[in-house]
């Protein structure tokens, strides 16, 4: 099978091969499904060299500042501003909380050397999360129960020493996110933060992205280094695993002693502050994005984060060309003008082929204009979501693309929604816990206890299911019945258990 290249499209060469068919079958083939549209959509070469990690290119790098825009807008929104630190952390502050250097250092990358032969007098870690370099500062900042709350985020890259199988934008060594990082004057305001971020998963990942999640309350021994509890969204992949969305983290006060983070109060009392930390890898969500809303013939984008909303395809042949390529560039035009993101394709490729390609890319709508619909003052709309057509008057045009777009986000929110529906399956019985995994559900069981105690049953089930404990729901109440299904212990908790990127 034959693919070309979006370098040669968006030039008009020539090629022998006019295919630009992608047909995998997603629910069954996943993996390959995976790997062959990061290549054909060119969103990520494997080729760099260095295992983990991945150039990415236009297609999914304009995606994703798409999708920053929009979580940045939110986060603004709700008072919280940017700021960016530098890359690396010196050893010394990684290394000042205990329980955080323990989780992360197997992973840090560290630098040491200089030049030909020369050394750092202290080693500097590429910034596995950015706690240890941003605390001392706020140390420096915080003075008086004046300067809090203070809300403040970076967009970054981080870097991780992934051991697993890396994979381009669900899993490898250097990621993109935001980081939020808060300070407050009490613990109750830290529970507040943790809601909002809650909230603003939601209304970023499943309301923006339709991406539909899961949200927990992860165990002792699966939170942040450091904190307190973490908070998680998962989501479900065509091949039944889970993927890890948003996190957010009540650090209590533990950050706030290790690195001095103090503030005067209104009584003129010396107190430690509280804190959460927030993180949506944009480039994870990315992969979750095109795995959850494509299909068998590729991406499908929503319409609001696509960096071509609408493909403009002129339809013509001999005499017609001129006429027809320059309605279309007034198209264009004007709906740029409106305020939508659009590419005209005014290549000498066949419609056939163009409109494989671009189905292929994922853009929601595609315009077709040919000589008959120039004179009757139509244009012919297609929907990547439904692959269906409709013929509009030209007069209408930029008013129905309006309301299409949030048609298709919508449709694909819908559809992604109804693939959770029988996701969850009640287990008792380790058996019955690797059954519904083998199905590529999600386990629900009752559980001995959440708390550093219930570490062994849960890796006894990894060991002998390949599934992971997930945490317990936040937003159920469900109350425990019987016993734990590997130690029989009276259950305390209600648990997730799923297979996982």
């Amino acid at each position: 099978m034959h693919f070309r290249t979006e370098e040669n499209i968006m030039s008009g060469r020539n090629e022998q091969s006019k295919s630009a068919i992608f047909d995998i079958d997603k629910e069954k083939n996943f993996p390959d499904w995976y790997g062959e549209i990061c290549r054909v959509a060119e969103l990520a070469d494997i080729r760099y060299g260095v295992k983990g990690f991945t150039p990415f290119l236009p297609w999914s790098l304009m995606t994703m500042n798409n999708m920053f825009d929009i979580l940045e807008e939110v986060l603004q929104r709700k008072d919280h501003l940017p700021m960016l630190f530098p890359t690396v952390i010196p050893e010394s502050n990684l290394t000042k909380e205990a329980h955080h250097v323990a989780g992360f250092v197997p992973q840090v990358f560290w630098i040491q050397d200089t030049g030909e032969d020369g050394k750092l007098e202290e080693r500097l870690a590429l910034r596995p999360t950015s706690e240890t370099a941003i605390y001392p500062m706020y140390a420096l900042w915080v003075r008086s129960w004046r300067d809090l709350p203070l809300k403040r985020y970076q967009r970054c890259s981080v870097f991780r020493s992934e051991v697993k199988s890396t994979r381009p934008f669900l899993r490898g060594r250097e990621f993109l996110w935001i980081e939020s990082h808060n300070v407050f004057t009490t613990h109750d305001e830290v529970m507040a933060q943790v809601q909002e971020d809650l909230e603003t998963t939601k209304e970023v990942v499943t309301d923006n992205f339709g991406i539909p999640a899961m949200v927990f309350r992860r165990t002792q021994w699966d939170k942040f280094p450091g904190g307190l509890n973490t908070y998680a969204a998962d989501t479900r992949m065509p091949d039944g695993k889970v993927i890890q969305l948003p996190s957010t983290h009540d650090l209590g006060d533990n950050f706030a002693r290790a690195f001095d983070i103090k503030f005067l109060n209104e009584n003129n009392e010396v107190m430690y502050a509280w804190q959460t930390c927030y993180g949506p890898a944009i480039s994870r969500i990315f992969g979750a994005l095109i795995s959850v809303h494509g299909d068998n013939k590729g991406l499908r984008l929503p319409f609001k984060i696509a960096p071509y909303q609408i493909v403009v395809i002129p339809i013509y042949k001999g005499k017609d060309a001129e006429m027809v390529k320059e309605y279309s560039r007034k198209i264009q035009k004007d709906l740029r003008k409106a305020g939508f993101r659009v590419y005209l394709d005014d290549t000498d490729n066949t419609p056939g082929w163009k409109y494989n390609f671009w189905e292929m890319k994922g853009v929601p709508i595609r315009v077709e204009i040919g000589p008959r619909d120039i004179k009757e003052n139509k244009a012919v709309l297609f929907r990547r979501d439904s692959m269906k057509r409709e013929t509009i008057g030209i007069k209408d045009l930029k008013k129905r693309v309006s309301a299409l777009g949030k048609e298709i986000d919508t449709n694909l929110r819908a559809e992604a929604e109804s693939k959770l529906v029988g996701f969850v399956v009640d287990a008792d019985a380790i058996g019955a816990i690797e059954d519904a995994l083998d199905k590529g559900k999600i386990a629900r069981t009752s559980f001995c206890t959440t708390e550093m105690e219930g570490q062994p049953c849960a890796d006894e089930i990894k060991e002998r299911t390949g599934g992971e404990v997930r945490g317990t729901r936040i937003d159920a109440d469900e109350q425990p019945a019987g016993v734990c299904p590997v130690c029989g212990k009276i259950a305390t908790a209600v648990v997730y258990i799923a297979r996982s990127y």
